[in-house]
């Protein structure tokens, strides 16, 4: 069984993980900051999803001595001028609270009508080997944003974004059966690009 360290606590993303990533690797163990001794994690203080991710891909390596894998992703809002972006974890402000966070953006648009309500959800995953090796994906999935939360599928933002691909149908990516969202999400299209890599990661040694 190959194991690899996934810097979150956040328990649907860890299934995502490994449901995406055990399709390469068969016997994949996907394991979050909750088993691992505790560590004081970074500060997400980087202007791009890319450098954040590869500030928590680091810090895992170095600290559990895994392979390690860590996203920042975000939520682009044409009419805010492409925000929450790195900040959509934490929009409204501390602690991070979904609810929260998708209460304000609702309030935030609350005047814009439906045609200028376009937005993306954007995806950086980097994967970090101990001995230093690094590796950065990206995933993009481009939708609009809904007048009111539905679905229980997702987390996040997802309960407000509709996808390109589902707009006929109106469903928000908390709608959608988990295969279907990660065949079109930010974070599964990232994830399908690093999975054929991952074995050949996991065993082979620096040139």
């Amino acid at each position: 069984m190959s194991r690899i360290f996934l810097a979150s606590r956040n328990a649907k993303k860890l299934a995502e993980l490994e449901r995406i990533l055990g399709a390469h690797v068969p016997g994949l163990e996907v394991v979050g900051l909750d088993a691992c001794a505790p560590y004081d994690e970074p500060i997400e203080d980087q202007p791009t999803f890319a450098g954040n991710a590869l500030l928590k891909a680091r810090a895992g390596a170095r600290e559990t001595g895994l392979v390690s894998i860590a996203d920042d992703s975000g939520l682009c809002v044409d009419a805010l001028n492409g925000m929450p972006g790195v900040l959509s974890a934490r929009w409204s402000g501390p602690p991070k609270d979904d609810d929260r966070n998708n209460a304000l953006l609702l309030d935030q648009l609350g005047d814009v009508p439906a045609e200028r309500r376009g937005a993306h959800f954007e995806c950086a995953v980097a994967l970090v080997h101990p001995d230093g090796r690094e590796l950065v994906v990206t995933g993009r999935m481009d939708g609009h944003i809904v007048g009111a939360a539905r679905g229980s599928q997702g987390f996040g933002y997802d309960v407000l974004f509709v996808a390109e691909e589902h707009a006929e149908a109106d469903l928000t990516t908390a709608e959608l059966e988990p295969a279907e969202k990660d065949r079109i999400s930010h974070r599964g299209r990232a994830l399908q690009e690093l999975a054929p890599q991952l074995g050949a990661f996991l065993t082979s040694t620096p040139a």
